[in-house]
């Protein structure tokens, strides 16, 4: 018998325990629900406690009366002519009653659910109900003024008091998301809301930057000789009028007047291949070299201007004159006095 005394008094000494912790936890809620609010928008400054109904504010509460009179009413016949609803008139139930439906749906979820859905998009949830809206009574007001402008033209009323009724519920819906910023009590509903980084397609545009203009040289430029070398001559002979080439004997015998292969240096041959030749200079220890040769191709090559466009061409049936020599470019002069590049320079025999 001690024992089972023990037991109960335990037993509601732990029920009472219960009890005492819910009431607190209660107490603490209730404490929390009316505790001010420190808005962000107004400086930081306590916000007394929005009351409403349930977990609604009242302006979702009055938008959604409004919605509920326009969804009901959608069912009755919009035209005076036959039974026509908006839910049967083609597609026109999306804009003017199924968006707005959505609309407030979301407005629901969202206090019923704080986790859940936040934005449309790139709109939040109450922007996207001002869109909704606003669209509708946009639709309804065209419905009226058609049906108005056939009434002025001693015409029937073809729709009927549907259309009224819906596009009231409507601006009513506009005042409600649009308006209500501005508008006592409902503003009270977006007063002390936290701040958020916005969605990036909502934030502020990047700045566009001018593109540079790309500078192109003149073909007139491009076709004039270069530097020592701008007196033209007879494509094929010898240059006789360059320094590098006066005091040698390359004059006495010229490619034109021997066979392929053959001694290009008349009877002087090797000794005087070492006449002509070109002094050594600083310039030949760099990787561009300035000294004029002759230079013959294996087969037809293309030679381009500064910008890729084909000049002329040079093959193995004559020699070409090469007026610099860059390592893997050779810049060629042809006998009219156009310079262009050779970008193949493989296999060139020169002379």
């Amino acid at each position: 018998m001690t024992d089972e005394r023990r037991l109960d008094e335990r037993s509601e000494t732990t029920e009472y325990e219960a009890a005492a912790q819910a009431d607190a936890t209660a107490d603490g809620t209730s404490a929390a629900e009316s505790e001010p609010v420190v808005g962000d928008d107004v400086g930081g400054a306590e916000l007394p406690p929005q009351y409403g109904v349930g977990p609604f504010s009242i302006r979702e509460v009055a938008l959604g009366v409004a919605w509920l009179v326009a969804f009901v009413v959608s069912f009755f016949s919009v035209s005076n002519l036959r039974f026509e609803s908006v839910w049967t008139a083609g597609i026109s139930w999306i804009l003017t009653i199924a968006v707005p439906t959505v609309a407030v749906f979301l407005i629901v979820l969202r206090r019923l659910s704080p986790e859940g859905i936040r934005r449309v998009g790139s709109l939040g949830i109450d922007q996207f109900a001002s869109v909704a809206f606003s669209v509708s009574a946009v639709v309804w007001l065209t419905w009226i003024w058609e049906t108005v402008s056939i009434v002025a033209q001693n015409g029937p009323w073809v729709r009927s008091w549907v259309m009224w009724v819906s596009f009231a519920a409507m601006l009513a819906g506009v005042v409600f998301t649009v308006f209500a910023p501005l508008i006592p009590p409902f503003s009270e509903d977006f007063r002390g809301r936290p701040e958020i980084v916005a969605h990036k397609v909502a934030r502020p545009t990047r700045p566009v930057s001018k593109r540079p203009a790309h500078e192109r040289r003149p073909a007139a430029e491009a076709s004039q000789p270069v530097g020592e070398y701008a007196p033209a001559q007879p494509f094929g002979e010898p240059d006789t009028s360059t320094a590098a080439y006066s005091g040698g004997a390359y004059g006495q015998a010229g490619y034109g007047e021997q066979a392929y292969g053959g001694d290009a240096y008349g009877s002087q041959g090797a000794d005087a291949a070492q006449d002509w030749a070109p002094a050594q200079s600083a310039q030949q220890t760099s990787t561009v070299r300035y000294q004029a040769f002759w230079a013959l191709v294996p087969e037809e090559r293309d030679v381009v201007d500064e910008r890729g466009v084909p000049l002329f061409r040079i093959g193995p049936t004559a020699w070409a004159l090469v007026i610099e020599d860059r390592g893997d470019t050779f810049v060629v002069r042809h006998e009219d006095g156009r310079v262009g590049y050779l970008h193949d320079v493989s296999g060139v025999t020169r002379g």
